[in-house]
């Protein structure tokens, strides 16, 4: 049971930096993506205050706080695939978002099961 702990807070913080490190560090590719998809400026400021806000709920230890943060970031990744799926994006550039789903799905699976 340990180990499901270990590899829970691991992944919590594998989300919390992959977020801040494309939000914060790489924000101009960020910049570049919504210009591609031609989606607003204002609705990049909105996902990535969304993003960050999830991102800091998922490093809480309260539970409710780790649902909807992780319920927060899988429903930006389904929108986020979508988005990439109307594009017609290559597949290899759909993975980020993918994978972080699938982690957050994880993630909220196992603090759901531990309430």
């Amino acid at each position: 049971m340990e180990t499901i702990f270990v590899i829970n807070d691991a992944l919590k913080i594998i989300v919390g930096v992959s977020i801040f490190f494309v939000w914060v560090v790489r924000y101009s590719n960020i910049i570049e993506e919504f210009k591609q998809f031609q989606l607003p400026d204002w609705l990049r400021d909105m996902v990535g205050i969304f993003k960050l806000s999830f991102a800091v709920m998922i490093q809480s230890d309260l539970a409710q706080l780790v649902l909807i943060g992780t319920g927060g970031i899988t429903l930006l990744m389904c929108a986020t695939l979508f988005t990439h799926f109307r594009i017609n994006t290559p597949y290899f550039k759909r993975l980020p978002s993918l994978s972080l789903m699938i982690i957050c799905i994880m993630l909220f699976t196992v603090e759901y099961s531990l309430q």
